[in-house]
């Protein structure tokens, strides 16, 4: 009688365990909501159509690519593509600081490299008087062979955050649709990138940008994704050349939406923080107004 007793109160003490960390995973909520675009040129200039735009849709962060870092083999882990600023922010809008670092990187001894991004970007946001940045978003494509190694130096970044005594609080990260499928990066949250989900060499019988059936088989992992996540759409245009052709790519927005239900309907979460990727005119005149209404719709 005594072990069945046991049994029960452990049983009872194993599903209120899973109930609460289930409710702690779902009541865990993004640092922010609204609208948000990146920004991925290498000088900031807002022209103004893209100062229209950012009125009219009630943007309110601009996720900006600061500079990458690349594995030169004669110089080793180094910055590349560094942006300039001609111009100031706009008033009302929260800056994103985004290093983009390839995945390579990773598979080097960068023992350093958390100290020097953070050191970077707070000498970047001091030079260019660029206040009140409270995030760093973090943007690499890790694999199984690296993951291990990139979950490491977030955490190397997210100390960074105290050793150099900075502004910054909140550490972001991209996620790829094929990371949904690994154990979640020690991030307050991550940006699931819903573009460039097909192979380039499969053009004739998919878009590359983005194609529901790529992204389909990957829906079903959102569930059990521990991590918060925001989404970021494309609506940028992809020229290449192949065997000689000139072959032109842009998301449809049937697509668009299409993808934007399906994740939303899995997690309701991912409408809370809607980005599109990424800033310019010419993006801009790619899809109406009311689409884009569509694309932010919470």
């Amino acid at each position: 009688m005594y072990h069945c007793i046991m049994i029960k109160r452990l049983c009872i003490i194993g599903i209120l365990t899973l109930l609460a960390m289930n409710c702690s995973r779902r009541q865990v909520h993004l640092p922010a909501t609204g609208n948000a675009v990146y920004y991925w040129r290498t000088d900031f200039r807002l022209d103004s159509t893209e100062q229209a735009f950012l009125r009219h849709h009630h943007i309110r962060r601009i996720y900006c690519r600061y500079f990458d870092v690349v594995n030169r083999e004669s110089q080793g882990l180094m910055p590349n593509a560094t942006i300039t600023f001609s111009q100031g922010m706009p008033d009302s809008i929260e800056m994103v600081p985004t290093v983009f670092i390839t995945e390579d990187c990773m598979r080097q001894p960068h023992d350093s490299l958390a100290a020097l991004i953070v050191r970077r970007i707070a000498q970047m946001n001091e030079t260019n008087d660029i206040k009140g940045v409270s995030e760093i978003q973090i943007d690499c494509d890790y694999t199984a062979r690296s993951r291990q190694a990139y979950y490491d130096f977030l955490n190397e970044v997210r100390a960074q955050f105290s050793i150099s005594h900075s502004q910054f609080s909140i550490l972001s990260t991209t996620i790829r649709l094929h990371q949904l499928s690994m154990p979640a990066p020690p991030a307050d949250y991550g940006v699931l990138m819903l573009y460039n989900t097909g192979a380039p060499e499969r053009f004739a019988e998919r878009n590359p940008i983005l194609d529901f059936r790529d992204v389909q088989p990957y829906v079903r992992y959102l569930k059990h994704f521990t991590l918060p996540l925001a989404a970021a759409y494309p609506v940028f245009q992809w020229h290449r050349i192949i065997h000689g052709a000139n072959i032109s790519h842009e998301a449809d927005i049937d697509d668009i939406l299409r993808t934007k239900q399906a994740v939303e309907a899995e997690r309701t979460d991912v409408g809370q923080l809607i980005m599109t990727y990424h800033l310019d005119t010419k993006n801009i005149q790619r899809y109406d107004s009311k689409e884009y209404e569509t694309i932010y719709h919470h």
